[in-house]
């Protein structure tokens, strides 16, 4: 038992600070290897990019453990590198590329005000990521003393984060199909989930607060929901009952041409 409790406090720490790389790298390498991120949700990047940025802010009054603070920053760097190959390689304006789409009945999509995150052009996202960076650093010089403020900035944060499966269930749920997703980004969503929530529980309260334990707990069972629908869909192109989703059907169309 001892054993078990020293390789998770003590190897653990060196799986979170990769994970970034571990989850992300093969879901970049494909869609720059295909040349396309049709299936992959724009909104994983956003999740993850707000979510880091907004964590490093969070140490700053938390102090929390250093293996998180430096993982953060690796997610940043990793979810830049994927926001551009998504960008670069997304199917044309005919294909579908919102990942809310399709929800309410009639598949009508959400409406978004400005089209936010849902852009054509590459600049503004650039854009709005440098202005949301430049905002939480004027707040953290105003109000970083005050522990309020700070309890927010990590709640806020690992909040955003724990959602982060919820754009790529609902996009797998309206193309009845997890064509697009990588199995591998799963499969250590899935191991991280594990590793995470086993070194949160058994670390000291001081060094992991609470709000990452909460958040981890709801993102895990996020998390298995995928696994679900990668049962139940798989990742080709037909439905269980053998009719192409009108997306994938102008998915295969556009690839033709």
């Amino acid at each position: 038992m001892a054993l078990i409790h020293w390789l998770i406090t003590h190897l653990t720490p060196l799986f979170i600070v990769a994970s970034p790389i571990l989850s992300y790298g093969d879901q970049i390498n494909s869609m720059h290897k295909s040349r396309s991120s049709a299936g992959f949700s724009l909104d994983i990047p956003l999740i993850m990019l707000t979510a880091s940025i907004l964590k490093i802010f969070y140490w700053f009054g938390a102090r929390f453990d250093l293996a998180l603070l430096l993982q953060a920053i690796l997610m940043i760097i990793v979810q830049v590198v994927l926001l551009h190959v998504a960008l670069t390689h997304r199917p044309n304006a005919t294909i579908s590329h919102k990942p809310f789409e399709g929800i309410l009945p009639e598949y009508q999509p959400f409406p978004r005000p400005y089209d936010f995150w849902q852009w054509r052009p590459h600049r503004p996202y650039w854009q709005f990521i440098a202005v949301f960076s430049a905002t939480l650093l004027v707040l953290q010089l105003v109000l970083g003393t005050y522990a309020v403020y700070t309890d927010v900035l990590g709640y806020l944060g690992l909040a955003i984060e724990a959602v982060l499966p919820l754009p790529q269930i609902m996009a797998n749920h309206r193309r009845r199909s997890c064509k697009g997703f990588r199995i591998s980004v799963l499969i250590t969503w899935l191991l991280g989930d594990a590793s995470k929530l086993s070194y949160f529980f058994l670390s000291s309260g001081s060094a992991v607060p609470l709000a990452f334990r909460m958040c981890g707990l709801f993102q895990a069972g996020c998390d298995c929901f995928l696994g679900v629908q990668y049962w139940m869909y798989g990742d080709g192109e037909v439905r269980r009952d053998g009719i192409l989703s009108p997306v994938l059907e102008r998915e295969m169309e556009f690839v033709k041409t």
